[in-house]
């Protein structure tokens, strides 16, 4: 048998070094997701490299038996399993993002979780709705000859109309708006469920009582700012003057409790939008048309018709 001298190999090809850098930079954008979801995580991952070290313990990678531990610890704790299970996708993120196996993948993480949940038995809690009689009176009664008053009016009247996210509200600008005959078009160039930048619209309508109008009350406001561009929502200092600081997303949550009541937070004027929608008949295509859900499925899930009196067949009995 004639033994033939092996063909000698191809160099492996060189991929220049700007474009690996470029590739990293994608991929760990690809991977970190809405901007609020990197905060939490961030925060949560900080948690656990803490109680990491504490025990003299690694956390890139971590072992299983630490992941058991401080999720064992965050249930005794008394942590809502919708924040356990958050600190656990934490973690499983940031191993993701070093190109690691995550603990979380192994079983006895599965097993543990599902034990939590059962210990709990409870369902992660929703921001409630509002009924619109009660928002509408709400609404009306918000001393207007302020500027806080003319900001937060705005602020809830569109919020509910435009089935905002908080993070939305906090990141609209005055180059977002589009004001013709018809109404508003808001655009937004980012959200939470469009990370790719491809622009979303919001319709807005006018509403025939000017005290409950989202686009006059917005307009009201804007000539007020009286800015060509930047946040629509500013802070504003203890005498009511203008700042250009862009509100935040805990400062819109306690606007919505100051006037809606503590049970409320700022997602309730996006659940109520819904819940009112359906409620006066109209289909899942066009609530999803404005909200931006991708499924019925989530639409279901926002949707309250949890009072027992409100959304009953007993009504229609006919007794």
């Amino acid at each position: 048998m004639i033994n033939l001298p092996a063909a000698p190999s191809a160099p492996a090809p060189q991929v220049p070094a700007h474009l690996v850098e470029s590739s990293h930079r994608y991929v760990e954008s690809g991977l970190r997701g809405a901007a609020n979801t990197v905060r939490a995580y961030a925060g949560d991952w900080k948690r656990f490299t803490a109680w990491c070290t504490l025990h003299e313990l690694t956390s890139l990678p971590a072992p299983v038996e630490a992941l058991v531990g401080f999720l064992a610890e965050l249930a005794d704790a008394g942590k809502k399993f919708a924040t356990i299970q958050r600190h656990a996708a934490a973690i499983a993120k940031a191993h993701e993002l070093a190109g690691l196996d995550s603990p979380t993948a192994d079983k006895k993480i599965k097993v543990l979780l599902k034990g939590i949940a059962r210990e709990k038995k409870t369902r992660q809690k929703q921001a409630p709705a509002f009924s619109l009689a009660s928002f509408k009176r709400t609404v009306k009664s918000i001393d207007v000859s302020t500027s806080a008053g003319l900001r937060n009016r705005a602020l809830l009247l569109l919020g509910f109309t435009g089935a905002f996210r908080r993070s939305e509200l906090e990141a609209l600008n005055i180059e977002d708006l589009a004001f013709d005959d018809e109404g508003l078009v808001v655009t937004l160039p980012q959200s939470k469920t469009n990370q790719e930048g491809q622009a979303e619209e919001k319709a807005i309508f006018y509403s025939p009582d000017p005290a409950l109008c989202p686009i006059r009350s917005l307009q009201a406001w804007l000539r007020l700012l009286n800015h060509a561009q930047g946040a629509v929502f500013v802070s504003l200092r203890k005498n009511n003057q203008l700042t250009a600081r862009r509100m935040t997303t805990k400062y819109i949550n306690l606007i919505v409790q100051q006037y809606l009541g503590t049970q409320y937070t700022a997602h309730s004027l996006r659940a109520s939008f819904v819940t009112v929608s359906k409620l006066n008949g109209a289909d899942d295509g066009k609530v999803m048309n404005q909200t931006k859900h991708k499924t019925s499925a989530m639409i279901r899930r926002y949707t309250r018709l949890d009072n027992v009196r409100l959304h009953n067949a007993a009504k229609e009995l006919g007794l």
